[in-house]
This record gives C-alpha cells, structure tokens and sequence, in this order.
C-alpha cells in the first residue's frame, strides 16, 4: 500500500513570485513530493502551497519549505489582511490514503521538534496535534497575530511553545498541525463596505452560531468586500449551503455575491455535490459523468501518457535526460516488484532480511529518480535562459550560463550514479530473488545500463561548455567508469537469470 499525506502550507507572502516560488522550489527538491497548486494573494499577502507525499517525503519538504521561508520573510515588515504569526504561518498534515491521523500526528511532532531545534523556530501544535484543548484552534494560537506574540512570547504561560525558543524573531512562530480536508473559499460582495462583509462572515461562521464545520471572516480585497471561509468538512456541511446562505444574509443587507474564489485546490465530490443540488439531479449517479466514466474505463491503462506526449513534442524538454531518469526510476521498480515477490514466501525465508534490504533500498532509487526527470528537464531550460537572456551585463551572462552548464551535466551525472546502483542492487536479487520473476531482475538491471549511458551521453555533451574544465574531467572519467562497471553488471545479472531460470 503507499501511503500519501498532503501538506497545505501558508506562508505570510503572496506579492513576491521569487519567495514562494524558492519555497515551492525547497519543496520540489525533496524525491517523492508533488507539488500540485501554488496560490497567492497580493492583499492577503499570503501564499498556500499544495502538495502531497508520502509520509517521509512530505516531513522532509514541509521543513525546507519552512526554513525557505524563514529566509526570506521578515513579520515586522510584513502587511497584509489575512490573520498571521509567523513567516510560515500554519502547516496542516491532512492524511489522504493508507495512513491515519495518529501517524499524521507523530509526523506533526516529529517535523515540529526539527524546526524548533534546528532552525529556531516556534511551534505550536494544533487540531488533532494540540498537546492542549485550548490549542486545537488555530484561531487561539493566533490570536493577537504577530505582534502580540512578539510581545508576550517570552513572558507569558498562554505562548509557550511546544517545541523551540520562547524567544521573539522576524520569522516569527509555525502553527504545525493535523486536520481532515478544507476547502478555502471566499466570496466577493458587490459593495466596498467592510462592515457588511464581517456581519455576513459573523452570521455564517459556527462559532457565532452560523453553519457548523464554517469558519469566516469579511474583508476588503482590492476595494471589494469579501467573506473569505474555510469550510472544514464540506460531507456535512456542503459549498452550496454555504453559497445559498451567505447570499440570503447579503440580501439582507441590500448587496449580492459577484464571484467566488477558491484557495488551493477542491475535492471532485464538493463540486459534484454543487453540481447535483444546483441542477437539481439528486439521483444522478456519479459515472454519468463522462470524465468519471472515462477514468473509470482506462484505470488499469498503465502506460504513462502525458510523459510520453509531452516528449513527442517539438520541445527540448523533457528530453534524454528525462529519459534515462525514467529509465532508472522504471528499472527500480522493476526491481521493487522482484522483491514484493520474495518477501513473505516460504520459500524464501533464508533471504527475508537481503530481500527487504533490497526493497527499501530500490524504493528510495526509484523515488530519486523519478524526481530527477523534471530536475533535468529543469535544468536544461535553465541553460536555454541562460543563453537567451540579454538583460544582464557580459561578465554576469558568462557566470550565469557557467552555472545553468554545471547544473546541467550535474544532474546526468547524479542519475548514471544512481542508476549504477540501481544495476548493482538488480545484480544482487538476480541471486536470490524469487526465480520466477528472475528475468525481470535482469531486465531491471540492462534498463539501468541504458540509463547510464544516455546520462553519460548527457553528462559528456553537457560539459563541452564548462570552463572549469578541472570539474569537467574529473566527471568525464567518472562517467567512464561508471560506463564500464554497469556492463560487468548486466552481464553478470543476465549470466545468473539464464542459470537459475535454466534457459
């Protein structure tokens, strides 16, 4: 089973690209992390980052986003609507699949004590993380926002934090937490009136005494009032309630809704529940949709479609290099299915401790590599900018093309090592490996010989144009090594797959 989690961090800046683009970057840079939305809002002047993982990956990312963060935003000149505490604000845990909230909150725990005692940061701990009742809302922990935890932070028994300093610093405090899905939605009013959209946001919210699982508070965006809500299970308390509601309250105070906007991304089911009551289909079933049905229907179609369309293009990227990372990231697979295989069978037992080994070993290559597909084609178009910039002067065009060339034949370079072990790792359960699934050990490993060598192909025409050309031979002579130990690799693993499959 994988298990994912998706992470749905905020960071209190939304008018700078270059900030929460480095952190979406910090994030990206961790194998096995997708990151699928980035938001922002200039008048907020707040960024939510969606991604997902699996457990280890996404604690990994949350906390170089967080440390990302703390580089670059500054809370004693920050300005902006949204409520705020820190440079990265909340950072919600939200289990997705195969894994459950008390794993989620030993996650919360376990990325909450690294922030705290590595980088210095505040954390609090929230929603099913809270160590104290009255911490479960985020609300709480926030309330006053950054200026009154800066005031009280070091005196005060209400801001002790659960892990880090009790200390007052520009990054301020992280709220680090675990809930179910959210949906932030707001509505936009056809009035600049504030008052209108706070009274609104007052009669909807549930601690008010409006619509349960509704969190909501009004304010002005740019020149509109708007009621911005989080609506904490939409199963319960569904969007169009929520939409019929906040319009019945504008009318009565003279304005309608205009336009709604949504934060980060919606769940397929709270927008079919809108879908079915605003047209009145109560009884329609869900795979009357047809891209439902369609999904439905090619589920088990397995072949990576969009990759390989997007690499039919007329574009450089994703190119070889992305290429030979798929192939690596495809030969671990491979590899991972051999030792599934073994693992368990009776008549494997003797090599129970080799296979796992094996298992988690191909499991981490293989989520590297994947990682390493857009890393290159990233890389490569990095280079073409570089080249096709003509904004800066001569000598900082010349260093920025040097560093687009090294980063270009680095990340080759790091795929033929890793797919060496990949094809050392394919050798090894060639041995013991369940027979029946020998020749796919095999297979694993001469897909990691290709992948060697398109990346040494890579790597070779990459460096033609580095001027350090100490850096460029010490890979070049790596790269031919690492050429000529995985043939021995692939020999051997075909050697042993035709004696044991005893063909």
């Amino acid at each position: 089973m994988k298990q994912i989690i998706e992470c749905v961090p905020n960071f209190s800046d939304g008018r700078n690209p270059e900030v929460y683009n480095a952190i979406a970057k910090a994030i990206r840079s961790v194998p096995g992390t997708h990151v699928l939305d980035i938001s922002a809002d200039p008048d907020h002047n707040r960024s939510v980052i969606t991604f997902v993982g699996s457990p280890a990956s996404v604690e990994e990312g949350a906390f170089r986003a967080i440390a990302e963060a703390a580089k670059h935003i500054n809370l004693d000149k920050h300005e902006g609507e949204h409520p705020r505490i820190g440079a990265t604000d909340v950072c919600p845990i939200i289990p997705v699949k195969d894994v459950t909230v008390d794993e989620c909150v030993a996650l919360a725990n376990r990325l909450g004590k690294r922030v705290g005692y590595e980088l210095g940061i505040t954390v609090y701990l929230y929603g099913e993380a809270a160590t104290r009742p009255e911490r479960k809302k985020l609300s709480t922990i926030r309330h006053g926002e950054y200026e009154r935890w800066r005031e009280n932070v070091d005196s005060s028994a209400h801001h002790k934090p659960d892990y880090g300093p009790a200390e007052a610093n520009s990054w301020g405090a992280t709220v680090i937490g675990v809930r179910q899905f959210l949906i932030a939605y707001n509505l936009f009013l056809n009035t600049d009136d504030v008052t209108i959209a706070k009274k609104i946001a007052k009669s909807v919210r549930f601690s008010s005494g409006g619509l349960r699982f509704v969190q909501a508070l009004g304010f002005i965006v740019d020149g509109q009032a708007q009621v911005s809500m989080n609506l904490t299970d939409f199963s319960k308390t569904p969007i169009h309630l929520v939409q019929e509601t906040v319009k019945s309250e504008a009318a009565r105070y003279g304005v309608s809704v205009t336009k709604s906007e949504l934060i980060g991304l919606i769940p397929e089911q709270a927008l079919l529940a809108s879908a079915k009551w605003y047209l009145q289909l109560d009884g329609i079933v869900d795979d009357k949709v047809l891209e439902l049905r369609l999904a439905e229907e090619t589920k088990n179609n397995i072949l990576p479609q969009p990759y390989l369309a997007a690499t039919a293009e007329g574009t450089p990227t994703p190119g070889g290099g992305s290429a030979a990372a798929l192939a690596g990231a495809l030969a671990g697979a491979l590899i991972q299915m051999v030792a599934n295989l073994t693992t368990g069978r009776k008549n494997y037992l003797d090599v129970e401790v080799e296979t796992q080994e094996v298992l988690k070993r191909s499991a981490e290559l293989r989520a590297q590599l994947t990682n390493a597909i857009t890393r290159d084609a990233d890389a490569f178009e990095q280079l073409l900018a570089a080249w096709n910039g003509d904004d800066s002067s001569p000598e900082d065009k010349a260093l920025e093309i040097e560093n687009a060339t090294y980063r270009a034949a680095a990340v080759p370079f790091e795929v033929g090592r890793l797919c060496l072990e990949v094809a050392q790792i394919a050798k090894r359960i060639t041995s013991f490996g369940n027979v029946n699934a020998v020749t796919d050990a095999a297979a694993a490993a001469i897909l990691a010989q290709a992948a060697v060598k398109i990346a040494a192909l890579n790597v070779k025409t990459n460096v033609t144009g580095l001027k350090d050309r100490q850096q460029a031979q010490l890979w070049l002579e790596e790269i031919d090594q690492l050429e000529m130990t995985v043939q021995r690799l692939v020999d051997d693993s075909i050697a042993t797959a035709t004696k044991r499959g005893g063909f």
